[in-house]
């Protein structure tokens, strides 16, 4: 308590001396700049100046080669007082945020969520190792859980949600949230990066044959990758009793990522007696975000908020 304490008076000693954005228009840095060092600041401000315009946006809305990652903040107008992280996919090669995050943050804000869209580095691009989107999920993370107060929202009501690989990265969030993925920065870092459930849509889990052939697999472990190396980012294989509670959710037909990464996961979660919830739809691909249209995918935010309500996260 009096390490958020603290870090409650420090935020607020920045916020105090900044002007308010407007809820969808605030962003909170992962790291260090020499702007504003980590604190929600009006996103206005010079792209120049932050290094937001090396980034590269699609005509779809995807965007790459991000060199300062960061969490877009999505307040809502009357609190439910849960937080929910929510990490686009793309292949480990671009952040589909049009399609996926975005959306689905802005769905959430409306139904009282306190919402963080993560922007995170992708793995060898711009230099960046295959270490630096899970380092900028995890310091995402102790970030949120140390606003709670500030924000609004319970510290111990901190979820995350993911699409595709970004399903991945949130399955690796909450099945090794004390690995450390990157060095210790400040007592920040002492804060718990693991969230209180987790939300996996169309997600890759497993990451060894005959499961290893995504572009996400392609990606962040490449051609020469060991069996040590693909059971060390295969979700299922990580799961243990102290993993959150679980949804998962995936199409039959996706050609993508196959069913089975799910089905894998929730015998995991089953062996380890984790709470959790697989609805398989019998039609609706991949990539489908809050879900594609005359399909049974459009049924997942309902499903999901019912299945929050049972866990007690509602």
């Amino acid at each position: 308590m009096k390490l958020l304490l603290r870090y409650f008076l420090s935020f607020a000693l920045v916020l105090f001396s900044i002007e308010q954005a407007s809820a969808s228009t605030q962003t909170i840095f992962l790291w260090d700049t020499s702007l504003a060092n980590r604190a929600l600041i009006n996103s206005a401000l010079s792209n120049t100046t932050l290094n937001i315009n090396h980034e590269k946006i699609s005509q779809s809305g995807a965007i790459s080669q991000i060199i300062n990652p960061r969490m877009i903040v999505y307040t809502p107008e009357h609190s439910n007082h849960v937080a929910l992280l929510i990490i686009s996919g793309g292949g480990y090669v671009r952040e589909e945020l049009a399609k996926e995050a975005t959306p689905t943050s802005q769905y959430f804000q409306k139904q009282g969520f306190t919402v963080f869209e993560l922007i995170y580095r992708l793995p060898n691009q711009d230099g960046h190792n295959h270490f630096a989107p899970f380092a900028d999920e995890q310091r995402a993370l102790r970030i949120i859980r140390s606003q709670a107060n500030t924000l609004n929202y319970d510290a111990d009501k901190i979820g995350v949600l993911g699409f595709s690989a970004g399903g991945h990265l949130a399955g690796i969030l909450a099945t090794q949230s004390t690995f450390k993925f990157y060095n210790p920065q400040d007592d920040l870092d002492k804060i718990s990066a693991r969230p209180d459930f987790a939300v996996l849509l169309y997600p890759i889990i497993n990451m060894q044959p005959p499961l290893n052939t995504t572009h996400a697999y392609k990606t962040l472990l490449g051609k020469n990758a060991n069996s040590a190396e693909q059971a060390f980012f295969s979700v299922d294989l990580q799961v243990t009793s102290n993993t959150p509670a679980t949804f998962l959710a995936h199409a039959l037909d996706d050609p993508i990522s196959s069913v089975e990464n799910s089905i894998k996961m929730q015998h995991a979660l089953e062996q380890n007696d984790v709470k959790n919830k697989l609805k398989i739809f019998k039609t609706g691909g991949h990539g489908w975000g809050l879900g594609k249209q005359n399909t049974p995918t459009t049924e997942w935010p309902t499903l999901l908020l019912d299945w929050l309500k049972s866990i007690k996260m509602l």
